[in-house]
Protein backbone atom coordinates (compact mmCIF):
# COMPACT_ATOMS: atom_id res chain seq x y z
CA UNK A 1 0.00 0.00 0.00
CA UNK A 2 1.67 3.56 -0.68
CA UNK A 3 1.58 6.81 1.06
CA UNK A 4 -1.14 8.53 -1.19
CA UNK A 5 -3.64 5.40 -0.50
CA UNK A 6 -5.22 7.24 2.45
CA UNK A 7 -5.60 10.36 0.51
CA UNK A 8 -7.10 9.09 -2.88
CA UNK A 9 -10.06 7.73 -0.50
CA UNK A 10 -10.48 11.21 0.96
CA UNK A 11 -11.24 12.28 -2.94
CA UNK A 12 -13.92 9.59 -3.76
CA UNK A 13 -17.08 10.88 -5.08
CA UNK A 14 -19.72 11.54 -2.22
CA UNK A 15 -23.59 9.75 -2.92
CA UNK A 16 -24.86 12.34 -5.51
CA UNK A 17 -28.47 12.38 -3.71
CA UNK A 18 -28.50 13.64 -0.28
CA UNK A 19 -29.95 11.25 2.31
CA UNK A 20 -32.24 12.18 4.84
CA UNK A 21 -36.28 13.85 4.14
CA UNK A 22 -38.20 14.07 1.22
CA UNK A 23 -38.07 17.50 1.34
CA UNK A 24 -34.52 17.61 1.03
CA UNK A 25 -34.12 15.26 -1.55
CA UNK A 26 -36.99 17.93 -3.62
CA UNK A 27 -35.00 20.76 -2.93
CA UNK A 28 -32.02 19.34 -4.50
CA UNK A 29 -33.58 18.24 -7.32
CA UNK A 30 -34.97 22.34 -7.45
CA UNK A 31 -31.83 23.59 -6.82
CA UNK A 32 -30.61 21.88 -10.34
CA UNK A 33 -33.72 22.77 -12.15
CA UNK A 34 -34.14 26.10 -11.64
CA UNK A 35 -30.49 26.89 -11.67
CA UNK A 36 -30.62 25.64 -15.29
CA UNK A 37 -33.88 27.75 -16.22
CA UNK A 38 -32.38 30.35 -14.80
CA UNK A 39 -29.00 30.79 -16.65
CA UNK A 40 -31.27 30.25 -20.03
CA UNK A 41 -33.45 32.94 -18.75
CA UNK A 42 -31.11 35.18 -17.02
CA UNK A 43 -28.96 34.47 -20.32
CA UNK A 44 -31.72 35.53 -22.61
CA UNK A 45 -32.81 38.49 -20.36
CA UNK A 46 -29.27 39.93 -21.32
CA UNK A 47 -29.35 38.95 -24.96
CA UNK A 48 -32.42 40.72 -25.00
CA UNK A 49 -31.49 43.86 -23.07
CA UNK A 50 -27.80 44.49 -23.88
CA UNK A 51 -27.26 42.65 -27.07
CA UNK A 52 -29.82 42.92 -29.02
CA UNK A 53 -31.21 46.41 -28.55
CA UNK A 54 -29.07 49.28 -27.28
CA UNK A 55 -28.79 49.88 -23.76
CA UNK A 56 -29.57 53.60 -24.60
CA UNK A 57 -33.11 52.83 -25.40
CA UNK A 58 -34.14 50.72 -22.42
CA UNK A 59 -36.69 53.01 -20.68
CA UNK A 60 -40.60 52.96 -19.60
CA UNK A 61 -41.36 52.34 -23.08
CA UNK A 62 -39.44 50.13 -23.92
CA UNK A 63 -40.75 47.78 -20.80
CA UNK A 64 -44.05 49.13 -21.29
CA UNK A 65 -44.30 48.43 -25.24
CA UNK A 66 -42.53 45.01 -23.63
CA UNK A 67 -45.34 44.01 -21.16
CA UNK A 68 -48.12 44.88 -23.61
CA UNK A 69 -47.81 40.97 -24.80
CA UNK A 70 -48.46 38.42 -21.98
CA UNK A 71 -45.80 35.77 -22.78
CA UNK A 72 -42.81 38.62 -21.82
CA UNK A 73 -44.82 39.55 -18.53
CA UNK A 74 -44.54 35.50 -18.05
CA UNK A 75 -41.04 34.96 -18.93
CA UNK A 76 -40.58 38.08 -16.93
CA UNK A 77 -42.29 36.33 -13.73
CA UNK A 78 -41.03 32.83 -14.58
CA UNK A 79 -37.50 35.00 -14.00
CA UNK A 80 -38.66 36.49 -10.75
CA UNK A 81 -40.24 33.36 -9.22
CA UNK A 82 -37.16 31.03 -10.09
CA UNK A 83 -34.54 33.28 -8.59
CA UNK A 84 -36.75 34.29 -5.62
CA UNK A 85 -37.66 30.72 -4.64
CA UNK A 86 -33.75 29.41 -5.70
CA UNK A 87 -31.84 32.25 -3.60
CA UNK A 88 -34.96 31.31 0.02
CA UNK A 89 -33.79 27.74 -1.05
CA UNK A 90 -30.39 28.26 -0.34
CA UNK A 91 -31.01 30.53 2.17
CA UNK A 92 -33.39 27.87 4.08
CA UNK A 93 -29.81 25.56 3.78
CA UNK A 94 -27.82 28.27 5.20
CA UNK A 95 -29.78 28.88 8.08
CA UNK A 96 -30.04 25.28 8.90
CA UNK A 97 -25.80 25.05 8.18
CA UNK A 98 -25.05 27.79 10.52
CA UNK A 99 -27.84 28.37 13.27
CA UNK A 100 -27.20 25.74 16.11
CA UNK A 101 -30.11 27.35 18.51
CA UNK A 102 -33.46 26.91 17.54
CA UNK A 103 -34.90 30.05 18.33
CA UNK A 104 -32.94 31.77 16.34
CA UNK A 105 -33.56 29.46 13.47
CA UNK A 106 -37.22 29.50 13.75
CA UNK A 107 -36.53 33.29 13.67
CA UNK A 108 -34.51 33.19 10.45
CA UNK A 109 -36.46 30.86 8.64
CA UNK A 110 -39.88 32.69 9.29
CA UNK A 111 -38.05 35.92 7.99
CA UNK A 112 -36.96 34.30 5.20
CA UNK A 113 -40.66 32.94 4.21
CA UNK A 114 -42.04 36.46 4.92
CA UNK A 115 -39.74 37.97 2.87
CA UNK A 116 -40.04 35.33 -0.01
CA UNK A 117 -43.67 36.04 0.12
CA UNK A 118 -43.42 39.56 0.44
CA UNK A 119 -41.35 40.08 -2.73
CA UNK A 120 -42.99 37.44 -4.62
CA UNK A 121 -46.30 38.85 -3.84
CA UNK A 122 -45.03 42.62 -5.18
CA UNK A 123 -43.46 41.33 -8.10
CA UNK A 124 -46.40 39.52 -8.88
CA UNK A 125 -48.86 42.32 -8.87
CA UNK A 126 -46.26 44.85 -10.22
CA UNK A 127 -46.61 42.35 -13.28
CA UNK A 128 -50.11 41.25 -13.26
CA UNK A 129 -51.29 44.98 -12.71
CA UNK A 130 -49.20 46.60 -14.94
CA UNK A 131 -51.37 49.06 -17.36
CA UNK A 132 -49.02 50.14 -20.10
CA UNK A 133 -49.95 53.72 -21.23
CA UNK A 134 -51.68 53.94 -25.02
CA UNK A 135 -48.96 53.02 -27.86
CA UNK A 136 -47.27 56.26 -29.17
Amino acid sequence: MSAAAPTSTAYRRRASRPAGSRLELWSWYYFRVSGVLLLLLAFGHLAIMHIVNNVDAIDYHFVAERWRTVGWRVYDWLLLFLALTHGQNGLRIIIDDYLHRAPWRAAAHTANWFLLALFLLLGTATIVTFQPPPAR
